[in-house]
């Protein structure tokens, strides 16, 4: 045996290591002719091509108002021109906020949660906040977790709309919540609307149109829904038709609208007026109305609740309960900073007024 061959180099892949095979380039030949990321512009940076200090940078950054015009413009510009962001996580991690708001709505696919987010976001954007948007589904595991996904993200605070999750007191106790459509609930900021009285604002129109059988589908598991249902099960009470009651199971979909018209509709005697606990509800009725040959209103009358941009359609041009949905946006934003800026103020909260805006799905009872 040779001195080779008893005593082999050593491998300079290290100890073990399985040899590269020979046609593989290595890891610098892989590397040849690829562009490498041009290290990110740091604080420093801005600094030197702004000729000001750290510092100066960084309350500009921070939107401080205690920096002149004219180096704000100049710290801006060479932010801009060196294609530098300002660290969030950093940041958050000095000032100990996010300066982020976490919006969670019941579901995304009704208008009135978007038109609602519009005025939110415009508020807070106002206030130098930033909004995050997720979705509970109706669904209490899905409230949950998205509930703990933005305090593990550690905001700021979180609007709640049509979203009371079990956890909801210890979220309170954590970070300054704000419930939106829901009221029975304590310790917390609550924006909300009159269900009752808008329940009653439908049913007296209708009343006054010469309707008796005046049918209701029921929205699903809320107190949105429930105040609602009182309202309009107190209002034909008042005037007289108690016994006329119809509360048809339903939910807040378009799907469920349609369904629960559809049930009403194949009743023997069939209602000649639907109040729908919200717009999308109601056009599910008006396709059900639709499918089977009633006419609406010469037939049948329809009314939801929200006035969403839907109700305004010209085919669709649906009588509808409205709520200002972009003020209370702005009114949830404002109890949201100002519980931000004092945590220990009491609980507030504040009912909007509904009123109706008639249009072309509801006219006369038909005559009997």
């Amino acid at each position: 045996m040779s001195a080779d061959q008893a005593n082999p180099p050593h491998n300079r892949q290290g100890e073990g290591a399985v040899p590269r095979p020979r046609n593989e380039p290595s890891p610098a030949a892989r590397d040849e002719g690829r562009s490498v990321p041009a290290p990110k512009p740091t604080i420093r940076n801005v600094a030197e091509r702004a000729g000001v200090s750290k510092s100066l940078v960084s309350l500009v950054m921070r939107g401080s108002p205690h920096v002149s015009e004219r180096r704000r413009q100049a710290v801006l510009q060479a932010a801009r021109e060196l294609g530098y962001r300002p660290n969030a996580v950093a940041r958050s991690l000095v000032e100990g906020r996010t300066r982020l708001i976490g919006a969670i709505v019941a579901d995304l696919h009704n208008p009135f949660f978007a038109e609602f987010l519009d005025g939110l976001q415009e508020s807070l954007h106002g206030a130098g906040l930033r909004m995050l948007v997720g979705s509970g589904r109706w669904d209490p595991m899905f409230e949950a977790e998205a509930v703990e996904a933005f305090l593990e993200m550690r905001v700021d605070g979180l609007v709640l709309l049509s979203v009371v999750p079990e956890s909801l007191k210890e979220a309170a106790a954590s970070v300054p919540v704000v419930v939106v459509g829901e009221r029975d609930v304590s310790g917390v900021d609550i924006v909300v609307d009159d269900d009752e009285l808008g329940a009653s604002l439908a049913v007296d129109h209708l009343v006054e149109l010469g309707h008796r059988r005046i049918a209701h589908i029921e929205g699903a598991r809320s107190t949105t829904a429930r105040y609602r249902r009182t309202g309009y099960e107190r209002a034909m009470r008042r005037h007289g038709l108690a016994g006329e009651v119809v509360v048809e199971p339903g939910d807040f979909t378009e799907e469920g609208g349609y369904r629960a018209a559809g049930a009403l509709l194949r009743r023997d005697p069939r209602p000649t007026a639907i109040f729908a606990p919200n717009d999308l509800v109601a056009t599910g009725a008006l396709s059900a109305a639709d499918e089977l040959g009633v006419r609406v209103p010469g037939e049948l009358s329809i009314v939801g609740y929200d006035n969403t941009h839907l109700a305004a359609i010209r085919h669709i041009s649906l009588t509808s309960v409205d709520q200002p949905r972009r003020d209370m946006g702005r009114v949830a934003a404002e109890l949201l900073t100002a519980r931000i800026g004092d945590p220990s103020r009491a609980a507030r909260q504040n009912l909007v007024v509904p009123h109706l805006v008639v249009r072309s799905t509801t006219g006369p009872a038909p005559a009997a």
